[in-house]
């Protein structure tokens, strides 16, 4: 019997004290196996899991749409510009029905946001109740960009771990999943796809000249990123370090930890509020 996904799914677990610098962003030496180890079978494996990721995310709707107290789950996508956060919402949330899914990217905060504290936007775009939602970017911004730039001072940041991992634990409580994702790409990959962007003018539209403005504060960022993650990282709220250089690999780690989230919720379809055998009978009458 095969050990995937279980296996993949257990190798992207961030753990204690984690080094960026010692997780491969291409290739792993841990990648299993019995995985998908080329682009033409990852997708084929996700054309196997994208019925699958379909009707668990139809369960999971029918429960909140017919009144019931719904879960939802809560995608965070973190990772230096060109990770590859936009293809994973395409590509993998692309597999579910619109309907069901919330997609929301923070940029910096404006005037409003600023004056209030930083989960108060956050919390404004939770997912409701049988909504898959997803955040490009979220309130890790708070103490990746907040700390690298200087943004807030030392003891801000320092303050923001607890408040994040306190602010997580209510997600729980409040029956909201969270799957947090750090999409890990290395320098030179991000130089290729920045370059790419420069080369073709369908790709200009994607380019900002503040890309290289953080490309040049690249190690303040990952050693950011290794700060933010062991603070943050826990059982209930875990960390999952997604080799990004490949997209295929990417969008399939993420893909399967969707999978595995919607399957450990194990949503149900709810039961009929009217009587099923009456209805037939009235639907008999109106033939």
């Amino acid at each position: 019997m095969s050990a995937y996904p279980a296996s993949l799914i257990q190798a992207l677990r961030a753990e204690p004290g984690l080094k960026l610098s010692d997780r491969a962003t291409k290739n792993p030496a841990w990648w299993p196996k019995d995985a998908p180890g080329d682009k033409n079978a990852a997708e084929k494996r996700l054309e196997e899991l994208a019925p699958l990721l379909s009707d668990l995310q139809e369960q999971l709707f029918a429960a909140s749409v017919s009144g019931g107290q719904a879960p939802a789950v809560l995608l965070i996508l973190q990772g230096m510009d060109t990770a590859g956060k936009g293809g994973i919402v395409r590509h993998v949330l692309g597999m579910l029905d619109p309907q069901g899914v919330e997609h929301h990217a923070f940029k910096a905060p404006n005037k409003e946001e600023a004056a209030h504290d930083f989960l108060w936007r956050i919390t404004k775009e939770l997912p409701a109740g049988g909504l898959v939602g997803v955040f490009d970017r979220s309130h890790y911004e708070d103490v990746l960009v907040a700390k690298v730039k200087g943004f807030a001072s030392p003891e801000v940041i320092e303050s923001r771990y607890g408040k994040i991992v306190d602010f997580e634990k209510q997600l729980i409580e409040q029956n909201i999943h969270p799957i947090k994702v750090m999409l890990h790409i290395s320098r030179e990959e991000q130089y290729e796809r920045l370059s790419e962007r420069l080369e073709r003018t369908d790709k200009h539209w994607k380019y900002s000249p503040g890309d290289v403005d953080d490309r040049l504060l690249w190690d303040g960022y990952q050693s950011a990123y290794e700060t933010a993650i062991n603070r943050t990282d826990n059982q209930s709220a875990p960390w999952n370090i997604v080799p990004a250089d490949q997209k295929w690999k990417a969008r399939l780690c993420v893909a399967e930890l969707l999978l595995a989230t919607l399957e450990r919720i194990a949503p149900q379809w709810p039961e009929a509020t009217f009587d099923v055998v009456k209805e037939k009978a009235r639907l008999e009458a109106a033939k």
